[in-house]
């Protein structure tokens, strides 16, 4: 099973949009992890891919129907899908920890903080994406690819490519079109 995980989209779905096709390009992507911040960004992912999209709200969601995690079933075991904001990861990943291992989860799946990690913590496996439209830390977007087998979790954290400015015009470009004319 191959999942694209992103987080923290905050309207912005463009690059999340190019992500996928890129990497659905190199391999079948069975799914789509969206993991909050905002929920109608990955209706807006399900119904632009044509894609399985399995997300969470955050807490730019407000009151939205969505629930606050989910747990993904996988040949791995069991996933937490979560934003992280009700488990204080800002400040902690403590509570996360704590509460994959009520839930009986192998690995807990959050974002909220904008920063990417990925982290064993006592053989639970911590995942944060980070985000690609507004990634803190000096990073460009980051987004995560987690590859899960029986008995095998890999996940990478990538980081999108860089975007080339547009030259538009400049001191140089004045110099240069007024050097043919004297």
């Amino acid at each position: 099973m191959r999942i694209l995980v992103v987080s923290d989209t905050h309207g912005y779905v463009q690059s999340a949009m190019e992500i996928y096709r890129m990497q659905h390009e190199l391999q079948p992507i069975d799914c789509i992890v969206h993991l909050g911040d905002l929920v109608s960004d990955a209706n807006a992912l399900r119904i632009r891919l044509n894609a399985k999209v399995i997300s969470v709200k955050g807490n730019m969601d407000g009151s939205h129907s969505e629930a606050d995690y989910k747990i993904l079933e996988t040949e791995y075991g069991k996933l937490l899908l979560c934003h992280g904001h009700m488990q204080n990861v800002k400040v902690t990943t403590q509570n996360l920890l704590y509460r994959a291992e009520e839930l009986g989860c192998k690995a807990a799946l959050f974002g909220h903080t904008h920063i990417p990690s990925f982290v064993d913590a006592n053989g639970i496996y911590l995942l944060n994406p980070g985000s690609l439209s507004l990634p803190k830390g000096g990073n460009p977007g980051s987004y995560a690819m987690v590859e899960i087998a029986e008995g095998e979790f890999k996940a990478s954290i990538l980081f999108e490519p860089p975007k080339k400015p547009k030259v538009t015009g400049g001191y140089l470009r004045d110099i240069l079109n007024n050097s043919d004319r004297a």
